[in-house]
């Protein structure tokens, strides 16, 4: 595609919840989140299993009936007319599936968490570079206006010098009796199931995005970690809590910590209202933001300050709007009807890169996503936590299916 290209077009690899959810929500009109610059159409869906499924989902998320469907991964890279392509596999998967993209030349939107272990990570990044292609970990939180309006408070000084963050994701699950036969995706160590990879990816993404990239580029510097983690039958991580030092220098406030936590055995939000407060606080000298769970899609956020300024906003997302008869969500949980889920804020920022010739995200570099994993790495190593060799591994092509 030239950068003068408007339609990015999208081929979706894997037929999933997460695929569908994110296909939906390329289907909405991107004016009604006043984005004019781009668009996007779903021009084809790869399926593992068989063509049928991946045309069954093309017809489930209201693609065009031009759209194509694939049997395999591999069939679905070899399409002339994608522009890039939407990683929607498990997390044991994201390197070998990603890779598989990047040498068929093809852009790559990819997943959280981005990969297994930052050995993956690295590796996906110095293809990208190699093959002069666009790549990006799909944090679509990143991306979100609530998540803009609390790094703008940060960097405008707003919140004065940020000394604490505390961010939690928990998701009360009671995995004893959910999983007890080891299969879901959640606690299977072949799916690289847990707490850590899967939820605990988003309470880190909020300390990441308020103490380190809110910093000056040149003088971030890598966080020290101390952790701890509870295991279930399986050796998935179920709960599991991360205490984090960011360097930095007197001018930027002195070090700052974070502590950032995620669970399978209670709740951020035990009555689903909010009662129990913010899941995210990010605190300064002249006054702190709160943001209310769930922290992966948050609507709600307060500012207060120490001059008595409170604020509170409401952060829905947008859509076609009531009467549109357009319905999105995930699993369980569907949002009210004409509203998006949110997922095409990230879905904008990678159109928008192709078209700007950009080859990362702006609101999160490859080194950033990579230095994650590593913490993830980290955190592992010190819970005890290690995925089956193969799915750990960096050969490629592995088959793991």
């Amino acid at each position: 595609m030239t950068k003068q290209t408007l339609n990015v077009r999208w081929g979706i690899l894997a037929t999933g919840g997460i695929a569908q959810t994110f296909a939906k929500d390329l289907t909405v009109d991107p004016k009604t989140r006043n984005v004019t610059a781009v668009k996007h159409s779903v021009v084809a869906a790869g399926s593992s299993t068989s063509k049928s499924r991946a045309e069954q989902f093309l017809k489930d998320v209201g693609a065009s009936s031009t759209a194509r469907a694939y049997g395999s991964y591999e069939d679905l890279t070899k399409d002339p007319d994608i522009d890039i392509i939407y990683v929607a596999t498990p997390h044991s998967h994201h390197y070998q599936n990603t890779m598989l993209c990047l040498e068929a030349g093809k852009n790559v939107l990819c997943e959280k968490a981005f990969t297994v272990n930052a050995a993956q990570a690295k590796l996906l990044a110095q293809k990208a570079k190699e093959m002069d292609l666009f790549l990006m970990e799909a944090v679509w939180t990143r991306y979100f206006p609530i998540s803009i309006y609390v790094r703008e408070l940060i960097t405008s000084g707003r919140l004065g010098k940020v000394y604490r963050v505390s961010a939690d994701n928990s998701v009360s699950l009671d995995p004893d009796n959910t999983f007890n036969d080891g299969k879901s995706r959640m606690v299977n160590m072949d799916l690289c199931g847990g707490a850590l990879l899967d939820l605990g990816i988003y309470s880190l993404t909020w300390v990441f995005q308020t103490l380190y990239h809110t910093q000056p580029e040149n003088a971030r510097k890598p966080p020290t970690i101390t952790s701890t983690m509870n295991h279930f039958n399986t050796g998935a991580d179920i709960h599991t809590a991360m205490l984090l030092n960011f360097p930095r220098n007197k001018e930027l406030g002195g070090d700052a910590h974070a502590l950032a936590t995620t669970s399978m055995l209670l709740s951020s939000d035990p009555d689903g209202k909010g009662s129990a407060g913010p899941a995210v606080r990010v605190q300064g000298d002249r006054g702190e933001a709160q943001v209310w769970g769930p922290i992966w899609r948050p609507t709600r956020s307060r500012l207060v300050l120490k001059d008595g300024t409170v604020e509170d906003k409401e952060w829905p997302q947008p859509g076609p709007g009531k009467g549109s008869g357009f319905v999105n969500g995930f699993g369980a949980t569907m949002q009210p009807e004409g509203e998006g889920h949110g997922m095409f804020w990230e879905a904008d920022e990678a159109a928008t890169a192709l078209v700007e010739g950009r080859k990362e995200g702006k609101y999160e570099s490859l080194d950033e996503s990579v230095l994650i994993m590593e913490v993830m790495d980290e955190v592992r190593r010190q819970g005890g936590l290690k995925y089956p060799e193969k799915v750990e591994s960096t050969e490629y092509p592995l088959k793991l299916d």
